[in-house]
């Protein structure tokens, strides 16, 4: 069994080289782990990262299990809970994320904050308090093509209702910081909520691409 165990990152460690003793002295902190966040979770501790926290206060029902991992699994159980039982060294906080949630939370110790949640108060409360280590995720519902999902700074996204919304609020709150986000620059191609794993996972793929790749350069 220790054989196959220091097996499991050489694949990883063959592209990191000595990087990738940085992915496992890293501390993440992933908010949202639905369609996006679950499979950046799973991205994430498949590359090496050993200290991720994941904050999410929702259960899985049966409308999840067309985009998010294990939910076909866990029906009815709490997410963060749930995934813990998948990656038992998780440090899991179940709660809601809201603005006065984010103004109240201490990110100071993290090196990336991954943002996969929907709530509008609170992403722009997170650009306000941590852009300067912040990886945020625009609209993956409403979408078929992921080789439209790109990676730019805030001021550079276009394509997304949502985005545009965020960058709007954000001018009217005086903020014109940059930092990273992961948009499609696909138009919505429905009106009602409707989601494609091969969209939301390769927004999920992305973040956690992205924040190996804050992590490799810091």
């Amino acid at each position: 069994m220790l054989g196959w165990a220091n097996l499991k990152y050489n694949r990883i460690k063959m592209l990191m080289g000595d990087d990738f003793a940085k992915l496992q002295n890293a501390k993440i902190i992933l908010l949202g782990v639905g369609g996006v966040g679950s499979f950046c979770l799973d991205c994430l501790v498949r590359s090496g990262v050993k200290e991720i926290t994941i904050v999410d206060f929702d259960t899985y029902d049966a409308t999840n299990q067309n985009r998010q991992m294990w939910s076909e699994l866990h029906e009815g159980e709490t997410k963060v809970e749930a995934l813990k039982e998948h990656y038992p060294e998780l440090t899991i906080i179940n709660t809601r994320i809201d603005e006065q949630w984010v103004w109240d939370f201490d990110f100071e110790s993290y090196d990336v904050v991954l943002d996969a949640i929907d709530d509008t108060k609170a992403k722009l409360a997170l650009a306000q308090k941590c852009h300067k280590k912040l990886i945020s995720s625009f609209g993956s519902a409403k979408r078929m093509d992921p080789t439209k999902v790109q990676v730019s700074d805030i001021w550079k996204s276009y394509g997304d209702r949502f985005g545009s919304k965020i960058r709007y609020e954000l001018k009217k709150r005086g903020f014109n910081k940059k930092y990273t986000v992961i948009f499609s620059s696909e138009e919505a191609i429905t009106k009602e909520k409707g989601s494609f794993m091969g969209v939301t996972a390769t927004f999920g793929l992305v973040m956690c691409a992205q924040a190996l790749k804050n992590i490799k350069e810091k």
